[in-house]
This record gives C-alpha cells, sequence and structure tokens, in this order.
C-alpha cells in the first residue's frame, strides 16, 4: 500500500513514541508531515520532515496539515494519572481523536493509525491475561486516562463505521530515549538517582522502536478495522528496575514497596500538592497499578505479522541506557 511518494502526518511526533515513528519513516525515505506543539525534536534526518505546529484541538489547522495526505499516525495524546487533570486529558485525548478521525474523513486520508494504550482495555484483571478482545468498564480500569483511551478508540471505530479504514494499537509501557523528566522515560532517571524502592508488581513493557515498527508494518498492510497489543515481555518492575541499574552501573533498588506504603505515600503525595501547587509524583491510580499483578497475550499481533519480532528486554535496556548516557552526558 504504501511508498516513498505516499505523504504521511505523524500527530504528537514530539513526544516519545512519535519521535520514534517519525525517525523510521525518515530512515524508510518516506515523505513525512510532523505536527508538534512547543518544539521539534532533534534527530538525525530531522530536516528531511516537515514540521508543522499545531493542535489536534484546531480542527482549521488540522484539516490544512492533512490536505494532501494519504496516511495518518495519530500519537499525540495526554498520559496522565493525576485528578486535577481529568478535564484536560478527556479534552486531549476524545475531543482531539475525534477531530483527527473527522479531518481523516473530511480530507479523504486512506488510513489511519490510532495509537490508544493497554489502559483502554481495562488492565486490571484477575488471573486471566488481557486480550484485544476486553474491553474497559470501571471495574477493571482505576485510571481515567483509561478512560479516555477507551473513549478515544470509540471515536475512531464510529470513523471506522464511516468508511476510514484504521487500525489501533495498545502499547503497554512503552520504553525509549526522550525527556526523561516525562513519560515512561522518567523510570531510567530515577533509576539511575538510586531511588531505592521497588514494587514486585507485573505488567508489560515494549521497546518505543519496536511498536514504531509494528505501527509502520500495520499501516502497510491490508488490515484495518483491527487492534493489537503491543507488549514485548511480561515482567515485574523490580527486574526491570534491576536490569536498569546493572546497565548504568547504579545500585539496584532494595526497599519493597508494601500496599500499606504505597497507601501512605500516595495520601502523602496528595497533602503535599494541595499545598505546593506541584504534580504529585503518586497517585492512588499509579498506586494501585504499580501493585497488580497484569499479564498481557501479545500472540495477536505476531499472528497478523508474522515477520515481526521483539526485541528482548535486556537489549532494548542496554541501548536505551546507552542513548541516555549520551543525550545527557553521563558518565
Amino acid at each position: 500500500m504504501n511508498n516513498s511518494l505516499q505523504h504521511i502526518l505523524v500527530t504528537g511526533a514530539s513526544g516519545l513514541l512519535g519521535s520514534y515513528v517519525v525517525k523510521q519513516l525518515v530512515a524508510q525515505n518516506k515523505t513525512v508531515k510532523a505536527l508538534y506543539r512547543s518544539h521539534i525534536p532533534a534527530f538525525d534526518g530531522a530536516d528531511k520532515v516537515q514540521w508543522v505546529k499545531g493542535d489536534i484541538l484546531d480542527i482549521v489547522a488540522l484539516e490544512e496539515a492533512m490536505t494532501g495526505v494519504q496516511e495518518v499516525y495519530h500519537c499525540a495524546a495526554i498520559v496522565s494519572f493525576d485528578p486535577k487533570e481529568k478535564q484536560q486529558l478527556h479534552i486531549t485525548n476524545v475531543e482531539g481523536t475525534a477531530n483527527v478521525v473527522n479531518a481523516c474523513l473530511n480530507t479523504g486520508v486512506q488510513k489511519l493509525l490510532h495509537v490508544s494504550s493497554v489502559a483502554a482495555l481495562g488492565r486490571i484483571r484477575v488471573n486471566e491475561p488481557v486480550t484485544e478482545k476486553m474491553k474497559w468498564t470501571p471495574e477493571t480500569s482505576n485510571s481515567e486516562y483509561g478512560k479516555s483511551k477507551y473513549l478515544a478508540e470509540m471515536e475512531v471505530w464510529r470513523g471506522v463505521g464511516e468508511g476510514l479504514r484504521a487500525v489501533v494499537v495498545n502499547p503497554t509501557i512503552i520504553l525509549g530515549v526522550a525527556d526523561w523528566n516525562n513519560s515512561s522515560s522518567a523510570i531510567f532517571k530515577s533509576v539511575y538517582n538510586e531511588f531505592p524502592w521497588y514494587t514486585d508488581g507485573v505488567t508489560g513493557f515494549v521497546d518505543a522502536a519496536d511498536v514504531a515498527k509494528a505501527m509502520i508494518m500495520l499501516m502497510e498492510s491490508d488490515i484495518s478495522g483491527e487492534r493489537f497489543i503491543v507488549s514485548g515481555e511480561n515482567t515485574t518492575y523490580q527486574h526491570l528496575f534491576n536490569l536498569i541499574a546493572n546497565a548504568f552501573g547504579k545500585k539496584q533498588p532494595h526497599k519493597k514497596v508494601t500496599p500499606f506504603i504505597a497507601a501512605v505515600v500516595w495520601r502523602l503525595e496528595k497533602f503535599k500538592s494541595f499545598f505546593t501547587g506541584s504534580k504529585p509524583l503518586v497517585t492512588k491510580e499509579t498506586a494501585v497499578t504499580a501493585q497488580a499483578k497484569v499479564y498481557f497475550d501479545n500472540s495477536k499481533l505476531l499472528r497478523f505479522l508474522p515477520a515481526f519480532q521483539y526485541t528482548g528486554l535486556p537489549d532494548t535496556v542496554t541501548a536505551i541506557c546507552k542513548g541516555f548516557r549520551k543525550m545527557y552526558n553521563l558518565p
């Protein structure tokens, strides 16, 4: 379906995943427009991209950006578990996605690749792996973020019903090199600074490069109207933290966070946030998630894309730590 003459738009291009998608498309000599809000990321090949400053909440600018575009990778979203950001979560993730879908329909885009999240599947499950067949419910999700991503998916499926070809990916926790003060990249900063606490909760982790690769393969396929969990490996947070600590040559976390300690911490953080106005480092939602043991079934993607392979977690961590050393001039 795809070739080098296809015009492609990537929303959220300055974010963690969006920047990986753009880099891979450029490496394949694709003609790429990239929507960004505040800053253009620096990487080899960035000068080959047509950077468009804009916002998915600006309907007119969005349709202008899609003029002449055949494929859209919708990566723009807010990831937050702070109760204070509930309204902004829904505006950006739900209304923003509705705008993207409508603009695709209005401008004749051939295919949309929408980045959702496993949070949209209702990731808190007991004694059963999470699959693409599962749906978000208040009982299986502890976050407004998950609800917003579920509702955003509903906008995509509406677009499919109106004739848009689209695929949805549901990544687990994405690991990659980006600003480590934000997103999941903050895990690496925390371990580098020898934060002593760990949890034995289990979840899925995936290399950002793998998610981008899977997205491009799905876009270039004839697959439409499907959703795919993208997860490299289910493991404990403790195991991941230890891999990162070893790669950085740092001390491994050695204090286990019990449910009681987690409950105390999120309440203290909420109390501190109330007086300082700063974002809480831990919320009730993240405290519960970090304790949960959740396993994700990644077999559907491998069935649909038999040529696709995941990078092993040790290799992912080693490469990312090397990337952070270079980015921040770390010893």
